[in-house]
C-alpha cells in the first residue's frame, strides 16, 4: 500500500496549546479532508515534538497510512554553536522517522512532504530507509519514495543523489571484510565509474610504504584511481581526493585487542566516502574535475608481514621506521599523496579512519580537519554547515612534527616518538611530510565512522560520513571557483 509523510511545526511560545502549524502540503491535504487530519492530530495526544511521529489510518483512499512528523520550530535557521542548519537537520530527522515508521508497517511506496526543503527531505528519507541486510534471509520492506505536494523536483532529486552517495559508502563500510576485499571494493566502484591498477604498477611506482602494509595478507593490494572530468575546461586543475582503504585492519604484528576488531571491516571508510562522493559528483554532473585515489589492502599478521622496527622507503624517497604496524593508514596514504602531486591539483583532501585519538578528542560530533590552508578550511566548513556533517579544525603545531622526524634509524617514525599523547596530531604531522601543495586538508573520520544513536536519521551501523560534505564541498568549488 501507499503511505504519506507530512510535517507539522511546533507552536510558538506565545501561542495557545493546540495551535497547529502544518506545512503547505499538510495543510492542503487537511483541506481536502475538510479539516479531519488536524482534528485527529489534536485529539490523539500532545503536540508532536521534533523528530517524533504519529500514524493515522484510513483517512484517504490513496493513502491508507499517513504519518505526521514533528519539524521543531519553523525557520530555525543556522545554529552557529552547533555549526549546522537546524531547519535542514530537523527536516532530515523528522522525515527519516516517518519513513521508517511506515517501512515497519510494510508500506512499499511513500510520498514525502518537502517540509520547505525538498533536498533535506529526500536526504532524510533515503538515509533513514537504508538498512544493510544483504546477507540476511529476512529483509526489511523495500520502500520507494516520491515527492509530494511540491514543485521542487530538482531539489528532491539532488537530495536523492546525495543520500545514495552516502549509502554507497555505508554499504562498502558495513559489508564483512571477506565480502569487501581490496579487489571486490575496486570492482564495486569500477562498475560505477572507473578502472583500477594492480601490484606490478604499485611496485613500478616505488610505493614501498603502501606495499609494506599489504605484505602480511594473502589478498593482493589494489591502487584504485578514479577520474571525473566534469569541467568544460579540460585543463582546469583537478580537486584531488585521497582515501585510506584498509579493507580489514588486524593491526598486523602489532595486533589489536579482539574486542570490537570486527568493526575494522570499515577501516576503508576514507576510501568508501571518497569514491562514493566522486560517483555522486558524476551523477550530479558537477562542472569540476576530480581525481580520486584509494590505496586498498588488508593489514594482516603473517611470516611475511612488516615487523616493528623495520625501515621502508616511501615513493618520495623518505625512509620510515615502522615502530607500530597498527599505524598503517598513514603509510599507505603517504605514497598515495606523493603520487597525487603529478596531477598538479588545485587542492588535496585526504580522508581516513586514522586514529583512535581522534575519537577520544571529538567523539562522533565532528570529523577532525588538519590543514595548511585557511581558504580550504573555510570551504570545507561552509559545506559541513549545509549538510549537518560537521567538521572541526585541529592544530598542526611544529611540536608534533618533531615527534615524527626524530627517528633513530630513518627519516621518519610512523608514530610519535616521545609519547602517545596527541596521536591524531602526530599522524597529521606525519602526512604533512608527504605534501607539497599549498592547499591540503587531512580529515580524520575515526570518530564518525559508525553511528549508534548520535545521528537520528541514520540507523545503527557504519555511517558513511562525511560523504555529503565532500560532495557539497566539490559543488562549492564548481560553482564558486
Amino acid at each position: 500500500c501507499d503511505g504519506l509523510v507530512l510535517g507539522v511545526f511546533e507552536k510558538e511560545e506565545e501561542e495557545d496549546e493546540g495551535t497547529l502549524h502544518l506545512t503547505e502540503a499538510a495543510a492542503g491535504f487537511d483541506k481536502s479532508l475538510s479539516g479531519k487530519l488536524s482534528e485527529l492530530l489534536k485529539l490523539s495526544g500532545p503536540a508532536l515534538k521534533n523528530g517524533k511521529s504519529r500514524v493515522f489510518y484510513g483517512l484517504h483512499k490513496d493513502f491508507p497510512c499517513v504519518a505526521l512528523v514533528g519539524l521543531g520550530k519553523n525557520n530555525a535557521g543556522v545554529c552557529r554553536t552547533e555549526n549546522w542548519d537546524t531547519s535542514k537537520e530537523n527536516i532530515r530527522q523528522a522525515v527519516s522517522a516517518g519513513c521508517r515508521l511506515l517501512q515497519d508497517l510494510e508500506v512499499s511506496h511513500v510520498e514525502v512532504d518537502s517540509c520547505g526543503d525538498a533536498q533535506s527531505a529526500a536526504e532524510g528519507a533515503v538515509l533513514g530507509l537504508f538498512h544493510y541486510d544483504q546477507l540476511k534471509s529476512k529483509k526489511k520492506t523495500k520502500v520507494t519514495t516520491q515527492l509530494h505536494g511540491s514543485a521542487d523536483v530538482v531539489g528532491w532529486e539532488k537530495g536523492i543523489v546525495y543520500a545514495e552517495g552516502q549509502n554507497l559508502a555505508r554499504l562498502l563500510m558495513e559489508a564483512p571484510a571477506n565480502h569487501i576485499t581490496p579487489t571486490a571494493f575496486a570492482k564495486t566502484i569500477e562498475e560505477k565509474l572507473a578502472p583500477h591498477a594492480d601490484r606490478a604498477w604499485i611496485e613500478e611506482q616505488q610505493m614501498g610504504a603502501f606495499l609494506s602494509v599489504s605484505k602480511g595478507s594473502e589478498e593482493p593490494p589494489v591502487f584504485l584511481e578514479l577520474h571525473y572530468n566534469g569541467s568544460p575546461d579540460s585543463k582546469q586543475p583537478p580537486l584531488l581526493l585521497v582515501g585510506k582503504g584498509i579493507t580489514f585492519d588486524s593491526g598486523g604484528i602489532s595486533l589489536k585487542p579482539s574486542a570490537s576488531m570486527d568493526a575494522m571491516r570499515a577501516d576503508m571508510g576514507g576510501a568508501a566516502t571518497v569514491c562514493a562522493s566522486i560517483v555522486t559528483a558524476a551523477s550530479l554532473k558537477l562542472p569540476v574535475n576530480i581525481v580520486g585515489l584509494a590505496p586498498l589492502c588488508e593489514n594482516m599478521p603473517s611470516g611475511k608481514a612488516t615487523k616493528p622496527g623495520d625501515v621502508v622507503k616511501a615513493k618520495n624517497g623518505k625512509t620510515i621506521q615502522v615502530d607500530n604496524t597498527d599505524a598503517e593508514g598513514r603509510l599507505i596514504l603517504a605514497d598515495a599523496l606523493c603520487y597525487g602531486h603529478v596531477f598538479n591539483p588545485r587542492a588535496i583532501v585526504n580522508v581516513a579512519t586514522l586514529t583512535g585519538a581522534m575519537d577520544v578528542a571529538l567523539g562522533s560530533a565532528a570529523a577532525g580537519v588538519f590543514t595548511n590552508s585557511d581558504w580550504l578550511w573555510e570551504q570545507l566548513h561552509r559545506a559541513s554547515v549545509v549538510t549537518g556533517d560537521r567538521v572541526w579544525r585541529m592544530p598542526l603545531f611544529q611540536h608534533y612534527t618533531k615527534q615524527v622526524t626524530d627517528s633513530q634509524l630513518a627519516d621518519l617514525n610512523n608514530i610519535g616518538k616521545y609519547s602517545r599523547s596527541g596521536g591524531a596530531c602526530t599522524a597529521a604531522a606525519f602526512l604533512r611530510e608527504f605534501v607539497k601543495a599549498p592547499h591540503w586538508a587531512h580529515l580524520d573520520i575515526a570518530g564518525v565512522m559508525s553511528n549508534k544513536d548520535e545521528v537520528p536519521y541514520l540507523r545503527k551501523g557504519m555511517s558513511g560520513r562525511p560523504t555529503r560534505t565532500l560532495v557539497e564541498f566539490a559543488a562549492g568549488l564548481a560553482h564558486n571557483g
